[in-house]
């Protein structure tokens, strides 16, 4: 552990002095929140995406024989590469099966 505080990200000032005021507890509380809100404005951000990429061309001929006809495709970010997925519903799971690439020359 170092023996100099960290150094604050581009924050407002009023943020770090704010910050800097509070207990280890509450900063815990404080980064909890943002983990979480991070993660809801990371995932509000692929469904807008989704929906976006939904006007994909999805013919049932174009479905995989394993692949039930009610899947849809969604797109999953994995180390930095996106790929598109079949994926459906089968009772209370959801099953995936991989389709390609994104961009087809990754």
């Amino acid at each position: 552990m170092d023996d100099e505080p960290p150094t604050p990200p581009d924050l407002p000032a009023e943020f770090v002095t704010a910050l800097n005021g509070y207990t280890p507890e509450k900063l815990q509380a404080i980064a909890h929140y943002t983990e979480a809100l991070a993660e809801y404005k990371t995932r509000e951000a692929r469904l807008e995406e989704k929906r976006d990429d939904d006007d994909i061309d999805r013919q049932s001929d174009d479905v995989p024989d394993d692949v039930p006809t009610k899947a849809t495709i969604t797109i999953k970010e994995i180390n930095d590469n996106r790929y598109y997925y079949w994926q459906w519903r089968e009772g209370e799971s959801v099953k995936s099966k991989y389709k390609g690439p994104v961009n087809p020359d990754e």
